[in-house]
């Protein structure tokens, strides 16, 4: 019964869903592209094109960035083998393109509705799909399993939270779960909580992001704007959500550290302009990142290429995509968005890689293991609201042996945690040898 009101409700919703995908587009045009794909209407394939196809679900930008160490281990591992990359995000697209070119094929993943999700199966053929983290999709579940597709979900997580929220639906829930080929899971509380939502063949792999590593041009970049910014005590707030600029420009409004620069980079690239505007309306004085670049200025303002960022800038916007890690690199400190208001939390793996130490807010439920660790192991702080950040960021600027031991766990525990893109591989290499 629950499966006939769920794919019933779809008929209902796919309507809104295509409204709600052009009201988005005022803001970024390309939720108004490529909408046939959302409901199966794809290119797919050649009928002649017989190469193993591996197709990897990766929704938005934060999945496919995590993904990115998986989908090369594969392409270096089979290169006789073709990979898609399906995504539900104009930014995850944007993003998928950015990493791969033409090395991937790439597709947006229809709605949860069975004819679509027929068309996109019988166009593509894949030998295999693997879905990231939470992608836990009833309809896509049953499809694939009817046209013998194994469907793997990699990299996957369940927080207490979402745990007591599906287990709600009893038998439901585990018919779903139960429909997966294989969970890869990043943790043992991971791995509990799926199998007690009914899922099988279950394996704790580690988390992905580990093995995600910015690449050293970018951090090399980095390195140089901090020379353009001279001896300034820098902080970066990364992916800062909807709600939470405002929060964070509270706490360096109070933060007493002389001549103290924020880098402050929203998560979402259609809000650049809107945070813009609230920095200045609290009277910060602000550089845009895509304004300071290599410019034709005076020399005696030229850093080698990129110009010196003034003395009197506080607040740095980046709005820039593909950039985080020259953004860590840049910094003594880095404050993780997402956490001061209840939206999860964000990835603070990548931070730590760069050998920056982290601070991030009370509310992490969709990274808490991570977190857990990371404080656990010296690399991390939590702080519970603008007030606690204010104070955590004046007592790191003014320790720099502190500062600089957290910045050295930080790497470490990076570093201890990688290996699960290498694990998922072995996997996926055994699955499409038997299809």
């Amino acid at each position: 019964m629950l499966r006939v009101i769920y794919r019933a409700a779809w008929w209902l919703i796919a309507p809104l869903a295509v409204l709600r995908l052009f009201i988005r587009s005022r803001r970024e045009r390309g939720y108004r592209e490529h909408i046939g794909e959302r409901f199966g209407y794809c290119t797919g394939r050649l009928p002649e094109d017989d190469a193993p196809l591996i197709w990897v679900h990766a929704v938005s930008v934060g999945e496919t960035r995590a993904a990115q160490p998986l989908v090369d281990a594969l392409l270096a591992a089979r290169p006789d083998a073709r990979i898609l990359l399906t995504h539900m995000t104009p930014g995850g697209r944007a993003t998928g393109e950015q990493l791969f070119g033409n090395r991937v094929l790439r597709c947006y993943l229809p709605y949860d509705m069975p004819h679509a999700v027929r068309r996109f199966l019988h166009a593509w053929r894949p030998s295999l799909g693997l879905v990231m983290e939470t992608e836990v999709w009833p309809t896509l579940i049953d499809e694939c399993k009817h046209a013998d597709v194994p469907l793997v979900l990699t990299n996957a997580r369940m927080s207490a939270r979402s745990f007591k929220r599906a287990a709600k639906f009893g038998a439901g829930a585990r018919e779903v779960f139960g429909g997966f080929a294989r969970v890869l899971a990043q943790s043992p509380s991971d791995a509990e909580r799926l199998t007690a939502l009914g899922a099988r063949s279950v394996a704790v792999l580690g988390n992905l992001k580990f093995d995600m590593a910015s690449p050293p041009a970018l951090i090399a970049r980095g390195r140089e704007w901090r020379r353009a910014i001279g001896e300034r005590p820098v902080w970066v707030a990364a992916s800062t959500r909807e709600g939470e600029e405002e929060l964070v420009l509270q706490a360096f409004a109070s933060l007493n550290v002389p001549d103290a620069l924020l880098i402050l980079v929203p998560r979402h690239p259609q809000r650049f302009d809107e945070v813009a505007a609230l920095v200045e309306r609290k009277n910060f004085k602000l550089e845009r990142r895509s304004r300071w670049a290599p410019a034709a200025a005076a020399a005696a303002s030229v850093h080698a290429g990129v110009r010196v960022l003034p003395q009197d800038v506080s607040v740095l916007l980046g709005d820039s995509m593909g950039e985080m890690g020259a953004y860590y690199a840049a910094a003594d400190l880095a404050f993780i968005g997402g956490s001061l208001l209840p939206l999860g939390g964000q990835n603070l793996i990548e931070a730590c890689a760069v050998g920056v130490p982290v601070l991030i807010g009370p509310h992490v439920f969709n990274f808490t293991q991570a977190t857990a660790d990371a404080t656990a192991a010296g690399a991390a702080l939590q702080v519970q609201d603008p007030t606690d950040l204010a104070r955590a960021l004046c007592e790191l600027f003014n320790d720099k042996p502190r500062r600089v031991a957290m910045g050295a766990a930080a790497a470490a525990f990076a570093s201890r945690h990688r290996g699960a893109t290498a694990r998922t591989v072995d996997v996926v290499q055994a699955l499409v040898s038997d299809v």
